[in-house]
């Protein structure tokens, strides 16, 4: 009986310590990306969509060949899913936020239509008989509005559903146990649209142990290193604004940190406080006409990974099965050798490689880094780490979503330099987590590659991780890839 009573205090008490806004499953950053970028693939379809529509009706003007269709029969068509395109995007007719019912968004998307419309009608009447005949502009008028009204609704109910699931919903920690904290809680309560995860102050003689039942999880220092902060979209700075001399040295030891971090500011009413939690509530799904572009890199690089990756993997396969083969033949243990190693945002993840090492001196901490003529590296396995042919598996990583072809290269959780782990030589080490790691990247192809025996190393490669990070593009991407082959296999001083 006594058992059963100690089991339910601890069940009562880790329930206390998650809070009330703490969901049961939680979510990474990463995968709610996925999921944001989904905008953009829900666009493209669209564009799809009317472009067929298009060509469709044209060629039903013309049956017996599209090239015999006349240009002004085809413009008129052409412009209205244009507009069409274009209205769709103006409207904001792919942010899906959480105060608009599928009526109200089918309602704008029969506007964003209507606009077409008016603009296909409107060069009929300029281009007279010359132009589409009335039958062929309804029936592209009708294609059009079917297409898309059943497209926005397959939309519309699949972000309900992923809502209903636990993802999209912005998770927050804030920073600064205050009444301004107290403040975004109690509205977060109140409106269910954001998790706040949990509170973290340096004030420890003064700090209670939750503040409105979201736990006090320990001090910035324990931030920095917290389990937590792979699944926070958010750091909220919640100090009074007008003591910036503590402002600036929290913001300057967050700053390492890859998560986003905003100041909270003070609002005088309700309605303030209610507008600003909106906003982030409605920020799940990318913004198409955001200033900036890092939504649309991610996605292109995502698309990137795909229509490479997956071919490649294709491709491949004769390959790995050979080197599979190889690495069996040579020495017991298993084929392959997974590891844990920081992602993006610091998210913990499994990287698939050959085993190169014998099974028994397996490092999965990289607390010893390879060194020349390492007496752990098998025969097959010294070849694989000289050609980097072990790092092929990762092609199963990048087609997942939790790496991508072109990055920094993902460095195993606990790592050391000497006796020293590898994080804690430099201040930047975590802005390299603030896009998903490579299987090859910009450190790679300059030389530094491998094992990291010194401090000044360390440095080296974290600048030119962040330099990439500053100048990634789709034809920097290409480059690198192009020079990785030659410049791997040519690297003969290189310690893999």
């Amino acid at each position: 009986m006594s058992t059963m009573i100690e089991h339910a205090d601890e069940e009562q008490e880790q329930a206390s310590r998650r809070g009330p806004m703490r969901p049961q499953r939680l979510v990474s950053v990463r995968a709610n990306q996925s999921k944001r970028l989904s905008s953009h693939l829900f666009r493209v379809i669209d564009l799809v969509v009317l472009a067929i529509v298009t060509i469709g009706v044209s060629e039903h003007e013309s049956p017996l060949s599209l090239r015999a269709t006349s240009l002004g029969q085809v413009v008129p068509l052409v412009v209205g899913a244009v507009v069409a395109a274009r209205a769709l995007r103006s409207l904001l007719l792919y942010r899906f936020v959480r105060s608009d019912g599928l009526l109200v968004h089918l309602g704008r998307l029969t506007g964003a239509l209507a606009f077409a419309a008016a603009a296909l009608f409107a060069l009929d009447v300029l281009t007279g008989d010359g132009g589409p005949t009335a039958r062929t502009s309804w029936e592209w008028i009708a294609l059009a509005t079917v297409s898309l009204l059943a497209l926005h609704t397959a939309w519309w109910l699949v972000v309900r559903r992923w809502r209903s699931g636990g993802w999209l919903t912005p998770n927050l920690v804030i920073v600064g146990a205050t009444e301004y904290a107290e403040r975004v809680i109690s509205d977060a309560i109140a409106r269910r649209h954001v998790n706040v995860l949990g509170v973290f102050d340096d004030r420890h003689e003064r700090v209670p142990k939750a503040v409105l039942g979201v736990p006090v999880l320990g001090d910035v220092e324990a931030l920095l290193g917290h389990k937590i902060t792979p699944f926070v979209d958010r750091i909220v700075v919640a100090v009074e604004p007008s003591a910036t001399k503590r402002v600036r040295e929290i913001a300057s030891r967050l700053a390492i940190l890859p998560n986003e971090i905003t100041l909270f500011l003070d609002q005088p009413d309700a309605a303030g406080r209610s507008a600003a939690l909106t906003r982030l509530e409605d920020s799940p799904l990318a913004d198409l006409n955001g200033a900036t572009d890092v939504d649309r890199k991610a996605f292109a690089k995502r698309v990137q990974d795909l229509l490479i990756g997956v071919p490649a993997l294709i491709l491949l396969s004769p390959v790995l099965a050979l080197i599979a083969l190889l690495v069996r033949l040579d020495s017991t243990g298993p084929v392959f050798f997974r590891q844990r190693r920081h992602g993006f945002n610091n998210e913990e993840i499994v990287v698939w490689k050959f085993r190169s090492m014998r099974a028994d001196a397996a490092d999965a901490r990289a607390e010893r880094q390879v060194s020349a003529n390492d007496d752990r590296v098998t025969r097959i396995g010294r070849l694989l780490r000289k050609s980097s042919l072990d790092e092929l598996p990762q092609l199963i990583n990048v087609v997942r979503g939790e790496m991508s072809l072109v990055g920094p290269r993902p460095h195993a959780i606990g790592m050391k330099t000497g006796e020293v782990e590898s994080a804690r030589l430099v201040a930047e080490y975590a802005h390299r987590h603030r896009i998903k790691p490579g299987m090859t990247g910009w450190a790679a192809i300059k030389g530094s590659r491998g094992p990291l025996h010194a401090p000044a190393e360390v440095q080296r490669r974290v600048a030119l991780d962040v330099d990439y990070i500053a100048r990634q593009s789709f034809w920097l991407d290409l480059r690198i890839m192009a020079l990785t082959v030659p410049g791997m296999l040519g690297d003969r001083a290189a310690i893999r």
